[in-house]
């Protein structure tokens, strides 16, 4: 006796499944968020931006009567509130490096390119998130930092700044912004290697290690040179003071733009290249 076995039918869906990108944005929150070295990364930045300059504004107002005129004359009272802004720096650097070798080393990355086969809204979702998270928290941080340090130097009229003087908002508002954007570029770097330790050294051979080893190239190679790092160009955004041998604010700003965009573009393509 034998039996017949009803063939197995797949009903088809209604509708054609489509990528939005709106989707890849929630997908790539939550991926950013329930990560623990994500929420330790950005707490660290939190707080060495309004930390170090809440330091470093006490051991000023503190010193400030037995510092020597050349000592005075180095505390300018931007500089103290965004000191902090030069050492988180490395902390969403880093995060943003993670973010996207975070997944290469995981093997994540598979599932995510499957879930979305055009490959790029991934990219996109990554970089739209992650750089709403940092200027998000960094904006406040910065403007905290600002307004302690001011607050703490209260007794010295010399240390005073008006966030309204010129070019005060835009050097800390710059700052945010500047960190923001260096967290883009880490990203893309981080992309184009999808290797955490590769893209981590690159990262900081870009910003820590190149830019003290052209001091020792002749003064007039230096100054011809140094200013159109990405370093010094994004600086030059929360400079409040520019000399002979730096780009202005927003010239310096745009280069630091092209080159993030120029990382971010070989990413994409690198992208939808080898993981096609």
């Amino acid at each position: 006796m034998s039996t017949t076995t009803p063939a197995l039918t797949i009903p088809p869906f209604p509708r054609e499944g489509r990528v939005r990108q709106r989707f890849v944005f929630r997908s790539e929150w939550t991926k950013l968020i329930s990560l623990r070295s994500t929420r330790w990364s950005l707490f660290a930045a939190v707080v060495l931006t309004i930390g170090l300059p809440a330091l470093f504004a006490v051991v000023t107002a503190t010193h400030w009567a037995h510092m020597s005129a050349h000592d005075r004359a180095d505390r300018h009272p931007l500089d103290i509130a965004l000191a902090g802004v030069n050492l988180s720096q490395l902390a969403v650097g880093v995060l943003g490096v993670l973010a996207i070798t975070g997944e290469y080393s995981t093997g994540m990355i598979r599932a995510s390119l499957i879930a979305v086969p055009k490959r790029l809204p991934v990219l996109w979702g990554k970089l739209g998130i992650f750089g709403l998270v940092t200027f998000v928290l960094a904006l406040p941080s910065v403007l905290i930092a600002f307004f302690v340090s001011q607050a703490i130097l209260e007794g010295h009229h010399i240390l005073q700044i008006s966030f309204g003087a010129n070019g005060v908002a835009r050097s800390v508002i710059g700052g945010a912004v500047y960190l923001t954007m260096l967290g883009l570029l880490a990203l893309a770097v981080g992309a184009i290697l999808r290797n955490t330790a590769g893209g981590i050294a690159v990262f900081a051979a870009i910003f820590f290690v190149i830019p003290p080893l052209l001091d020792i190239l002749p003064t007039s190679w230096h100054n011809a040179v140094a200013p159109y790092l990405p370093d010094a160009a994004g600086r030059s955004i929360f400079s409040l003071t520019h000399d002979a041998h730096s780009l202005a604010p927003w010239p310096g700003f745009a280069l630091f733009a092209g080159y993030t965009a120029v990382a971010i573009a070989a990413a994409a393509v690198l992208l939808t290249r080898r993981d096609a």
